[in-house]
């Protein structure tokens, strides 16, 4: 007998399938529902902020070699990402104890694999990661968009990750951290665009692109997003996850001030921001200047396009079991962590490629619901030619 579980991952797969293919060919703006033509090198560094006395660990996802491709296919336990043996035996203890369908538990990308030879300077897209989350926290988002070629690079935010949060030293969701969240991804950004910086890999130094620089976030690191577009120019195009850039709890992001092309990914069921948060990222969208795009994901939740949902009892908003905050009381299941995770991988590639790489195929992706029925996608054109 099918489950019920199966028989609901399979129809939204189906959904997936039939949306794509009712719009052409198994290529184009399809692409982005698939991994790109590169395979993907990773990296970490410290990053030191002198000014700050301020350290921050960096992950660094790139278009690899070919040669790099055997090691990035094979896949590596999520773990590994962390350098630190104590937080590496948490992480996977965590990963061990979680339930599934939860938290990814391998990823694929080549540490340290060669980058490929051909293609820099590289388009760049910085990442904010969610309160007491990690710089890995959407680790699948940032595979995809360096497969299409596009750098992603993450701090971890000091202060504010799933280690702090553990041993009781997290800080407090104010705007002081949130302006602390936001001038780390000014230095890391500063660092990244110094061609001859010390403190970046060799391998990578002088290979970013300072005119195709994107930043996004999740949660929290949304909302960086929101204050990094107000105050800084460098970037081109800005992406929130599950947030608003822009609220009256956490101020400073200010959407009047943001003139670059910005794009919302809203969970319907989101049991974290509630109904509250997400009317307030409507409300953005509808503020925003154009080009602007929201896509609301029906039956997803707060942790639904991320790697880390269940990692902990504070992130189950988003898959396996849940209450309904839009027909309050209402038991529900989440929709498929995997169609969630699917849905934002080839938005947020979609998005940049476009923006990023002026990608024809990327903007026709963004143009449509994929699929229709379980995404509704509105969207602002650039005003004048």
């Amino acid at each position: 007998m099918v489950s019920p579980g199966s028989l609901r991952t399979s129809l939204m797969i189906g959904l997936l399938s039939v949306a794509s293919a009712a719009c052409g060919g198994s290529d184009g703006w399809r692409a982005f529902e698939s991994a790109g033509p590169y395979p993907v090198g990773n990296t970490r560094f410290r990053l030191t902020d002198e000014a700050r006395a301020r350290t921050l660990w960096i992950e660094v996802w790139y278009p690899a070699a070919e040669s790099a491709r055997p090691e990035a296919e094979k896949g590596r336990p999520v773990e590994d990402f962390l350098s630190d043996a104590t937080d590496r035996a948490t992480y996977a203890n965590l990963l061990a104890a979680a339930p599934q369908p939860g938290p990814s538990v391998e990823h694929h990308s080549a540490q340290d694999g060669a980058p490929d030879p051909a293609r820099a300077p590289w388009p760049l897209a910085l990442f904010s990661h969610c309160m007491s989350c990690t710089r890995f926290s959407s680790f699948s988002l940032a595979e995809r968009l360096a497969s299409h070629g596009i750098v992603v690079a993450a701090p971890d935010h000091t202060g504010g990750t799933l280690f702090d949060s553990l041993r009781g030293e997290a800080a407090f969701l104010t705007p002081d951290f949130l302006d602390t969240r936001e001038q780390d991804m000014h230095v890391l950004l500063d660092t990244l665009l110094t061609p001859a910086s010390a403190q970046v890999p060799e391998t990578l130094r002088g290979r970013f692109d300072a005119r195709r620089v994107g930043i996004y976030g999740h949660s929290f690191g949304g909302a960086t997003t929101g204050l990094a577009l107000t105050r800084d120019s460098r970037y081109r195009a800005g992406l929130a996850i599950a947030v608003p850039m822009e609220s009256p709890l956490l101020p400073g992001p200010l959407l009047e001030e943001i003139h670059v092309p910005v794009f919302f990914l809203l969970a319907v069921e989101d049991n974290m921001i509630f109904e509250i948060g997400n009317t307030y990222i409507r409300k953005n969208f509808e503020a925003a200047h154009p080009p602007a795009w929201k896509v609301e994901v029906t039956d997803a939740g707060h942790m639904s396009f991320s790697d880390f949902c269940k990692i902990t009892e504070n992130y189950t908003a988003g898959c396996g079991e849940g209450m309904r905050q839009t027909r309050q009381g209402e038991a529900f299941q989440y929709l498929d962590i995997q169609t969630g995770r699917a849905i934002g991988q080839a938005y947020v590639a979609a998005f940049f490629a476009a923006h990023l790489k002026d990608d024809a195929d990327g903007r026709a992706y963004l143009d449509q619901a994929h699929p229709e029925g379980l995404v509704a996608i509105a969207s602002k054109a650039q005003d004048g030619p």
